[in-house]
């Protein structure tokens, strides 16, 4: 349900938990709509295919973890953060933030403007948050956000309330930036995974910006996964089909709804109130909803579970603490004020 595990299934990208990208979200920052709330959710703590829980180390140091960020609606980057992490090594990692503007957003290397360098990664409870200019960051394990019956999902859509996120941890990566370094009024965002290629270079192994939709809609999953928002009309046939047999749409209906799921982007117009699946998501937006009803043509309108209470209203970093501890002490929260370079 959502990216979580890429499905019921099938397992994580090759294998690793660590490159599985879960959740995007895009807010205006509470209190302040001059600022944005960027989250990207990676890593969950438990898996089904195997079930039982994954790694306590949070980031993968040979991934690249990117956000994508289209100014002009080409589907084609034009802004990205680009994050890497260190070995994780005596409990502990740190992590990287760069940015890149340009052609360059669209592509797979490393380059770009550094943001922080060698800030820490929150294990525990506490968060430990860095601030550079007019930009915070913070990444570490959190507090699952997603809320989702996925054993009613399994059971033919027999939902009986029961969140299977309720417990759960995830590894986020979250950022707050004015809403000036988005570049546009209205951006369309999405976030991956990237890891070493055989041959050379970087290949893409998950992305996505909509809950749901790769894992139930996609049949040719690799092709999906490691594919650009710019090529997805492709899919678009496969898509129909799939509402066609779940939902009963007609063939000219399904193909229309089909399209308004592609590309898989996130828009979001930070000088509006967020609100999925029209501008953004907040946490306590019901995206698995939302794809039920499209899934089932408006004959299932929802899982009956409810946002989670552990929420923050504030940065750091707005989801909520780990259930899970993961460290033999707890961290301090710090917060490094470092030159932007």
């Amino acid at each position: 349900m959502s990216h979580h595990y890429s499905g019921p299934d099938f397992g994580f990208p090759q294998g690793d938990a660590r490159l599985d990208f879960t959740d995007l979200y895009a807010f205006p920052k509470p209190g302040d709509t001059g600022k944005s709330i960027l989250i990207v959710n990676v890593h969950p703590s438990a898996g089904e295919n195997p079930p039982g829980p994954t790694t306590t180390e949070p980031f993968a140091p040979e991934a690249l973890y990117e956000l994508k960020i289209d100014t002009d609606g080409d589907a084609v980057a034009d802004i990205a953060y680009r994050v890497r992490f260190s070995a994780f090594e005596r409990g502990e990692q740190t992590a990287i933030l760069h940015r890149v503007d340009g052609p360059q957003a669209a592509g797979t290397g490393d380059g770009g403007r550094v943001i922080v360098d060698g800030v820490p990664v929150s294990l525990g409870r506490e968060a430990r948050v860095t601030e550079t200019g007019d930009t915070r960051f913070f990444a570490g394990w959190r507090s699952d956000p997603f809320f989702c019956d996925v054993e009613g999902a399994k059971n033919n859509l027999q939902f009986t309330g029961d969140d299977f996120f309720a417990d759960k941890d995830v590894c986020s990566i979250v950022l707050k930036v004015p809403n000036s370094a988005l570049g546009a009024k209205e951006v369309r965002l999405w976030a991956r995974t990237l890891t070493p290629g055989d041959g050379g270079g970087s290949i893409q192994v998950e992305r996505g910006a909509r809950p749901a939709q790769a894992v139930l809609l996609v049949e040719e999953r690799d092709a999906y996964l490691g594919g650009e928002p710019a090529d997805e009309g492709c899919f678009i046939a496969a898509f129909a089909h799939a509402l066609e047999h779940t939902g009963g749409y007609t063939p000219a209906e399904a193909k229309r709804v089909a399209g308004t799921l592609l590309p898989d982007v996130l828009p979001y117009d930070p000088t509006r109130p967020a609100s999925f699946p029209d501008n953004g998501r907040t946490l306590t937006d019901d995206g698995f909803d939302f794809f039920m009803r499209v899934l089932t043509n408006g004959k299932v309108t929802g899982d009956n579970v409810e946002p989670h209470g552990d929420l923050l209203l504030e940065f750091p970093p707005y989801v909520g603490p780990p259930h899970q501890r993961r460290v033999t002490k707890a961290p301090h929260k710090t917060t490094a004020r470092q030159n932007q370079t």
